[in-house]
């Protein structure tokens, strides 16, 4: 990426620089097909759902993805079986921020951040 910069001094056109650079997620992998980040994506077994998963272990309102500024961040519903994050149950409640390559467990089905 070229310097967009005006002053390439100015702490905050080297901030500017910084960010834009840094990988930032883009999508979610479900079921072998891309979903494309929005503001807030939820997921649960039932069908209002953003992201639908057919298993009795999801509970219907299981996670939330939400993003806020720039990052994207996970919190489990108060659902029956737990959302985990690279394996790792994640507390109820609790806004967890999500990097690329996390992988999102919900049951039985992973989802990746890239």
């Amino acid at each position: 990426m070229t310097n967009e910069t005006i002053i390439e001094e100015s702490p905050i056109g080297q901030t500017i620089g910084q960010r834009s650079s840094e990988k930032q997620v883009s999508y979610l992998m479900f079921d072998k097909k891309k979903i494309q980040l929005v503001a807030k994506i939820t997921i649960g077994r039932e069908s209002d759902n953003s992201v639908v998963i057919d298993s009795k272990l999801c509970s219907r309102h299981h996670c939330v993805i939400q993003k806020i500024k720039e990052d994207y961040f996970l919190k489990d519903e108060n659902s029956t079986n737990g959302t985990f994050l690279n394996d790792k149950r994640i507390p109820v409640d609790k806004w967890v921020k999500l990097n690329p390559g996390d992988k999102i467990t919900v049951g039985t089905s992973s989802l990746v951040m890239s």
